[in-house]
């Protein structure tokens, strides 16, 4: 636990702006809305945060995890943090800080050499709190683990950043949905040469699209998920591939030009991508023999099942390989990526179920739905410790997702809570949705 801290001292929580993707994940964790943004950075309100730490666990890149010791009256405030573009340098604390509070230096030096181990302990110790907030912060749960399965293969992160990107080469670029469908998703293929970039089923990479925003800055990096496994797109090369969705409509419907979509849905090949990452650690594939996966997706949620299905596919003469199940969401098999390779892998290798939500001539069927239609089976892996489930796609359908397997958990008589919490802590159920 972090040594107590003098009344007028703050352990002030900031984000680091040049490893930040602004993908959302904190402000949308956070549950005291401490955390805004605008078009230039993602900042936490010293007045509001109470250093619960639930936004911690999910952030992919590990920006959110920086924490200094200010004076309360010298706090960076909303407006000074909007403004950065690095993280300020540390300020030197005055000795008279911690005496003046009834404490002393020690105290102060102690909480200062525990702050790089905030994030660490963040899991084991919810309460640390900041400065004088209250010990009582609100409870906040979220639905998937926040730690990978116990077996799953390190992860690197951040080997590229902002300042420092690394230049990928497109060596492949194809339409994977139905040509005459308004889904227009596009398989990429970056190849990174004789460069260092390694990664994992489950990881995501930033790319910097080029130019600049409405304010005559650089565009900050999207954030996509791996579509391909450990070991290449092409098996034994350094390459990777990308599921990106071209933009032109908000969620709303109205027209709206995705920067960095756009970018990449009409890059040729030998073009090349300004690449920053790799980034995530716990959305990650089992290790051991025999683990079992339950995946649900829908959309370009599909990349990183499609790349755990294929790191399955390339051992599949091993012996290693669990039970794979496959919950797959879209509006028509057209609009539904790499439906083609798709409906050729072998059905005694992985359990496919399509749900299809505007086929012509058919009911409308959503990945909940299948879940509750095969829930003998999702029951049966469910109760495996060998079995992992994964989450990919709209934010929408988490709640969906969670009452599903709620439901089929409790028709074998067992307490979905405590499975539910069980999955969680052995980081064997996983959320990635935006």
């Amino acid at each position: 636990m972090n040594a107590p801290l003098p009344v007028e001292v703050l352990k002030q929580h900031l984000i680091d702006p040049e490893i930040c993707i602004r993908c959302n994940t904190c402000e949308e964790t956070c549950p005291v809305d401490a955390i805004t943004h605008d078009s230039n950075n993602y900042v936490v309100d010293p007045d509001i945060c109470n250093g619960c730490m639930a936004c911690v666990p999910p952030c992919p890149t590990g920006s959110i995890d920086n924490w200094r010791l200010m004076l309360r009256n010298e706090a960076y405030s909303v407006q000074d943090q909007f403004g950065w573009e690095e993280l300020p340098k540390e300020k030197a604390l005055p000795e008279t800080a911690a005496v003046d509070a009834g404490g002393d230096a020690a105290a102060a030096d102690a909480a200062a050499v525990d702050t790089a181990a905030v994030g660490t302990a963040a899991a084991d110790a919810p309460g640390v709190m900041t400065g004088a907030a209250s010990a009582a912060a609100p409870a906040f749960s979220l639905p998937g683990a926040s730690v990978p399965p116990w077996s799953a293969a390190h992860p690197y992160v951040n080997l590229y950043t902002h300042k420092a990107p690394m230049t990928a080469t497109v060596v492949g670029n194809y339409r994977v949905t139905g040509a005459d469908t308004e889904s227009d998703i596009h398989h990429i293929v970056l190849d990174f040469g004789e460069l260092p970039f390694p990664v994992l089923e489950g990881q995501s990479i930033g790319i910097l699209p080029p130019g600049v925003d409405a304010q005559g800055r650089p565009h900050h990096a999207r954030q996509y998920s791996l579509a391909s496994p450990r070991d290449g797109e092409r098996a034994g090369y350094n390459n990777l591939s990308l599921t990106v969705k071209r933009v032109t409509e908000d969620h709303g419907g109205a027209a709206a030009h995705g920067v960095c979509s756009n970018y990449l849905c009409d890059l040729a090949k030998n073009d090349t991508v300004q690449v920053i990452g790799p980034f995530g650690h716990t959305f990650l594939m089992p290790n051991h023999p025999r683990a079992n996966l339950i995946m649900i997706c829908t959309g370009t949620g599909s990349a990183p099942m499609r790349a755990m299905t294929e790191r399955y596919r390339r051992r599949i003469d091993t012996g290693d390989n669990g039970r794979l199940m496959l919950f797959f969401g879209a509006r028509t098999e057209r609009e539904l990526p790499y439906f083609g390779p798709l409906m050729k892998l072998p059905r005694d290798f992985i359990d496919i179920n399509l749900a299809l939500s505007r086929e012509p001539g058919q009911p409308k069927r959503y990945v909940q739905d299948l879940i509750r239609e095969r829930a003998g089976q999702v029951r049966e892996l469910l109760l495996d410790r060998n079995t992992c489930i994964y989450v990919c796609g709209l934010k929408g359908m988490e709640v969906g997702v969670l009452d599903a397997l709620r439901e089929v958990t409790m028709q074998s008589g067992q307490d979905w809570s405590i499975l539910h919490d069980v999955l969680r802590r052995e980081g064997r159920l996983h959320f990635e949705t935006y």
